[in-house]
């Protein structure tokens, strides 16, 4: 499988990676066995960059990830986790997440993230949903990365979200290596192409485009009515649009995921389109798809004319 570097870090991630949000029982509770399935899925297919974040089922993506890639060659792999979030007891007793974009807890989010992980560095860190405290993030939390970056503790460094404004912010900072876009560079709507991507461009920054399937909206042939959308049901005005797209798609001889994956990989600016998976299966279709050969600029074309996606 073909990578792509992140800015000028020298770290090298491949087309395809693997987003872990489902290892942390996203929709549904997961084992560790059918969590290996899926990292051996796509290991087996060529995959080698793999994301997650102590966010994910407070920490037990990371845990289950870990276990995974134990016996996979270190040096082989990319990883990324994110920080701005540690996992502390609630007023319960039982784990809460707690915001904390300081200098002492990026480190410690960090070593924590490693500590679940059972590993030795990470190549990528991000700071993670930085809207929530945006100051704090730009004043301490980039600041903290960076320098980890510089002591050589991590290879890349860059932020993650789907917040416009937070986007926005970071998009110029000349100290990223990569933005992570969640959901907003997609086939069904794309605000991140209007500013933050040509600031991106401009500051040599790399995307990582994640949520491209938009709640698993875009990953049906057609759409179905209970169709969700940002952990709800999803407005009518999104569902008959991904119909429309769905009909050109079949109409162009190809389908809808097919065609979200090979949009959100479209730009060269994106390094890596990051995909979850429930099962190995799924994660051998995205391959296939994403390898797939059949040009779609006939398409490309076609939704240009209807004013579905922006020339």
């Amino acid at each position: 499988m073909r990578t792509g570097e992140l800015g000028s870090s020298g770290v090298r991630v491949t087309t395809l990676g693997l987003g872990t949000a489902q290892l942390g029982d996203l929709y549904e509770a997961v084992t560790q066995d059918r969590a290996t399935a899926i990292v051996d899925a796509a290991w087996d297919a060529g995959i080698r960059y793999f994301d997650t974040a102590p966010h994910y089922g407070l920490g037990l993506a990371e845990r289950r990830l870990g276990h995974a890639l134990r016996s996979r060659p270190r040096a082989q792999y990319v990883l990324s986790s994110k920080v701005g979030r540690l996992i502390r007891p609630g007023s319960d007793g039982e784990p809460a997440r707690h915001w904390d974009f300081t200098e002492a807890g990026v480190r410690r989010s960090v070593e924590e993230s490693l500590e679940r992980l059972g590993l030795d560095r990470l190549d990528v860190a991000l700071l993670h949903d930085p809207q929530e405290r945006l100051a704090d993030a730009l004043g301490t939390g980039l600041p903290a990365l960076t320098r980890l970056r510089d002591e050589g503790v991590v290879g890349a460094i860059g932020v993650g979200t789907g917040d416009m404004a937070a986007l926005a912010a970071f998009a110029t900072r000349g100290e990223l290596d990569t933005i992570m876009i969640a959901g907003r560079y997609t086939l069904l709507e794309q605000p991140a192409l209007a500013q933050v991507v040509p600031a991106a461009r401009a500051a040599g920054i790399s995307v990582l485009n994640a949520g491209v399937f938009n709640s698993g909206m875009l990953a049906q042939d057609r759409p179905a009515a209970d169709s969700h959308y940002e952990y709800g049901a999803a407005p009518r005005q999104l569902l008959e649009r991904a119909r429309r797209l769905a009909d050109l798609a079949a109409a162009a001889g190809t389908t809808l995921p097919r065609a979200a994956l090979a949009y959100a990989a479209r730009d060269p600016l994106v390094a890596s389109v990051v995909v979850g998976a429930d099962t190995a299966e799924q994660v051998l279709a995205n391959v296939r798809m994403a390898q797939d050969p059949c040009p779609l600029d006939g398409l490309w074309s076609e939704l240009v004319a209807l004013g579905l996606i922006p020339a």
